[in-house]
């Protein structure tokens, strides 16, 4: 009578109703890790835990409950991961981005100095207006990246501020081409 008995009670369990309350928990955990940015900063394992979500809902309607709670387990698991990663991802981003900006900063501040050069000595005029140009543009991309900063976007920033220095570097190049040399004549 009592191996009956549970033999019915591990049917039932296994035959239950869906594992909602889990399912619940898990995209809960999901929707949590999404506030941390684990989209952007914990890719990989939010993505993990999404697909591990949309497998228990798929498990639920085959009926499958016993799947489907060890999938609304997983999912909600690495969702919590995910979210733990991304606020260690963040705070190397946010580093990373302040890196990029001085360094943008950096070069914006050469190419103004080495243009100044440029324009006090015999540089083309137009290679002088090309460089003005070029820092002109490229101080709006510094300040774009602090405002991206700003906002808490530090892809952008990074990306933005990477690309400013790469291109005040060339126009630094550039100015640095055209400056007269300072040596010795040979007679």
């Amino acid at each position: 009578m009592l191996s009956l008995a549970l033999v019915a009670a591990i049917a039932s369990a296994a035959c239950g109703d869906p594992p909602e309350k889990e399912m619940q928990q898990a995209q809960g955990a999901i929707d949590a890790a999404r506030a941390a940015g684990a989209d952007q900063y914990a890719r990989e394992e939010f993505t993990a835990a999404e697909e591990a979500l949309k497998r228990a809902r798929d498990a639920v309607d085959q009926r499958d409950y016993r799947a489907a709670l060890n999938a609304a387990l997983d999912a909600r698991e690495r969702a919590q991961t995910a979210a733990k990663e991304a606020v260690n991802g963040k705070a190397t981003a946010r580093v990373d981005a302040e890196k990029a900006i001085v360094a943008a900063a950096a070069a914006l501040s050469d190419a103004r100095a080495r243009l100044k050069t440029a324009e006090s000595g015999r540089a083309g005029a137009r290679m002088a207006t090309t460089a003005r140009r070029a820092i002109t543009d490229e101080e709006t991309a510094v300040q774009e990246a602090r405002t991206a900063f700003d906002k808490g976007d530090y892809a952008v920033s990074i990306d933005k501020a990477k690309a400013a220095a790469a291109r005040l570097h060339a126009s630094i190049r550039d100015l640095d081409a055209t400056a007269p040399t300072t040596g010795r004549r040979r007679h």
